[in-house]
């Protein structure tokens, strides 16, 4: 497929592109960061101007397009969409959901003028209300699904939920395909060497991340699926790990962090508590990496 993906220069961004052009995708990574170059697969696109992005999503992607036989720039088949300002306190709440908000509204609304019949987004885990909450918030019932309530109370999730709805209204309006994914902390090889002995010392330091993790190699693998997946028309799916991130059973962290908290499923005792069963039975999703492969 031919893919229009913004924010490949990001954390996330910077596997999940490798990985989609490694199965064959051509993709090309619409980032304010591009290193641009001759040639180059990588656009410099301010995304909060809607002029840039349509513009953008409309025209040559590269060199090699020159040669396209036929008038014009070849069309994308899909928009994946990360490039956000991806966590609070990096700049001001305000600038944070303007920025998240518009681009994203900016990006969907072209591709559907541009015919595009499959949209990707990035949600978060954050719409949970748990990861930047105030104080400790405590889920309603764990594992936590798709179905929980996601009531945030900071800039960067409320920019989220407003992404889920935009993205919801534009799917009824025009019927394509757009998936959001609710992605846990992306995790990236070098980091668990460097951050997961932490963890295991003091597992309370995970509780905002619900104990979950991405491996960021798992998540260009969670793309791929969506890409290769028609027909389900609006979904949300959580995106992490099948295991925990830290080195305690599921039932210890039910009775250190979880004490009172309805438990809704027999989980098994690495079992992670960002739910991905939705994700594992429409897409097929199935992740391949652990901390387990690298820390004893």
């Amino acid at each position: 497929m031919r893919v229009f993906f913004t924010g490949g220069c990001g954390k996330a961004g910077r596997h999940a592109v490798p990985y989609l052009r490694e199965q064959g995708h051509r993709v090309l990574n619409v980032d304010l960061n591009a290193d641009i170059g001759a040639g180059r697969d990588e656009l410099r696109v301010d995304l909060t101007d809607a002029g840039q992005v349509f513009n953008a999503m409309s025209g040559f992607g590269d060199f090699a397009d020159l040669d396209s036989p036929r008038p014009g720039a070849p069309a994308f088949d899909a928009v994946v969409h990360f490039a956000a300002i991806p966590c609070i306190l990096m700049v001001p709440d305000n600038e944070t959901y303007r920025i998240n908000t518009l681009s994203t509204y900016n990006v969907i609304d072209a591709a559907l003028k541009l015919g595009i019949k499959k949209v990707i987004f990035a949600s978060s885990e954050t719409t949970y209300g748990v990861c930047f909450a105030h104080h400790e918030r405590k889920p309603l019932y764990v594992p936590v699904d798709e179905e929980h309530p996601t009531v945030p109370e900071d800039s960067y999730a409320m920019s989220k939920v407003v992404n889920e709805v935009t993205a919801r209204s534009f799917q009824e309006r025009s019927g394509i395909d757009i998936y959001g994914l609710r992605i846990n902390n992306v995790i990236e090889p070098h980091e668990y060497a460097e951050n997961f002995p932490a963890f295991m010392e003091d597992p309370g330091i995970r509780r905002r991340n619900l104990f979950a993790y991405i491996d960021a190699r798992d998540l260009g693998h969670m793309v791929d699926r969506c890409l290769k997946t028609d027909g389900l028309g609006y979904e949300v799916f959580n995106v992490a790990n099948p295991d925990m991130s830290v080195n305690i059973s599921s039932s210890e962290v039910i009775e250190r962090f979880y004490k009172g908290v309805e438990v809704r499923k027999e989980m098994t005792e690495t079992e992670t508590f960002f739910c991905i069963d939705k994700a594992r039975r429409m897409l097929g999703f199935d992740p391949q990496h652990s901390w387990r492969d690298v820390l004893e």
